[in-house]
């Protein structure tokens, strides 16, 4: 999939469009790019999904000074453009929202943006779709102005499953209730957060030093965000994805806090910015040999894993000491290591692989 920031680089020649913020990617929008790639077949040009960074109401949240309007996240926008990328979209389209866009009236937005820009053929959209100055768009307007101008407009209807409709909203829901197996169901895979591994305090390694069992302490594997807000939060059993050096072997099992943290210094290397820390139970020797040596350790900063977040153990704690926080985490890793074990895990997989089959076959 091509990646454009802007209009300004993109190949001339016609596109079959959709439009929207597309966050987590879940089971309804899987359904309108697979019908958006059967179109796209059909004219012979490219699918192509336009999106914005930052979402429309993160940027109205900071216009109007009130944070609290701005929408917590599913997905970052490289889990976003990874997702759409599997969907099999040749083009996405990122677009800056900002003043000028957020104050362009909606006959400019299709004169300017969709048909001088993007040289659209074919528009999908979704039911609720709105656009323009004060959200005055609608399917309507955009209907009329492709049958005047000649390009084909389209609306798809709500998707659902068991009668639930698929949004982003419904998702945000099941991941602020803890409902990972929910979340799974609508998006068609269990939720993962992706990224680079960075450095962080080194305390985790010091932490677990003396901790029964622990051996090498807690180590950790960091991804940090900036200014991500995101819709879970707390500390999760999770599989860890891209570490070892054979793709097809199984994904490590681990535990991770993703949050700030409240029991550290918000001072700290992590400057109380939101945090997916993740500690992997086991070590293959295979893996640990697979990484680069750096300051006679073996490190996996630089790396891109895949961390995928399948059951919430329980919301971040405030631990009075670090002797507490240690206790705390060995508890987390023992918890961890029993639902692995146990028949929910294997309930779970079982649930998800099917889930995903029934995605595809209907799409």
């Amino acid at each position: 999939m091509k990646i454009y920031r802007g209009l300004h680089r993109l190949p001339p020649g016609g596109r079959a469009l959709t439009i929207g913020n597309f966050d987590g990617v879940h089971r309804g929008h899987q359904a309108m790019l697979a019908l958006l790639n059967n179109e796209a077949r059909h004219r012979g040009v490219p699918s192509c999904v336009m999106t914005f960074e930052p979402h429309p109401r993160d940027y109205f949240a900071a216009v109007h000074h009130k944070p609290e309007l701005a929408p917590a996240r599913i997905a970052t926008l490289r889990d976003k453009l990874k997702e759409l990328e599997r969907c099999g979209v040749d083009e996405c389209v990122v677009l800056p929202f900002n003043a000028h866009l957020a104050s362009q009236p909606a006959e400019a937005f299709i004169a300017d943006t969709l048909l001088a820009g993007l040289e659209a053929r074919y528009v999908l959209v979704g039911d609720d779709f709105r656009f323009g100055k004060g959200r005055l768009g609608d399917y309507a307007m955009l209907d009329a102005a492709g049958e005047a101008q000649g390009f084909d407009v389209a609306r798809m209807q709500s998707y659902e499953v068991h009668g639930l409709r698929v949004s982003s909203s419904a998702v945000r829901e099941a991941l602020a209730d803890s409902r990972m197996a929910d979340v799974a169901a609508l998006l068609g895979r269990p939720y993962s957060i992706s990224g680079h591994v960075v450095h962080g305090r080194k305390l985790g390694r010091e932490l677990g030093a003396s901790a029964p069992g622990v051996g090498d302490g807690f180590r950790t594997l960091n991804l940090r965000f900036a200014h991500w807000k995101p819709a879970a939060s707390g500390i999760f059993a999770v599989k860890v994805h891209g570490l070892h050096p054979d793709p097809q072997a199984p994904a490590l099992s681990g535990v991770a806090n993703l949050g700030v943290r409240p029991s550290l210094d918000p001072g700290d290397a992590n400057g109380g910015r939101v945090l997916l820390e993740t500690h992997c139970l086991d070590w293959p020797a295979e893996v640990t040999a697979s990484l680069p040596l750096v300051n006679g350790h073996r490190e996996a900063y630089g790396k891109i894993i895949r961390v995928e977040l399948l059951h919430k153990l329980h919301d971040e704690l405030k631990y009075a000491s670090l002797d507490a926080l240690t206790t705390g985490i060995a508890k987390d890793c023992a918890d961890a290591r029993a639902y692995f074990a146990s028949g929910a895990f294997a309930s779970t997989q079982t649930h998800t692989q099917t889930r995903r089959q029934t995605t595809r076959d209907r799409i």
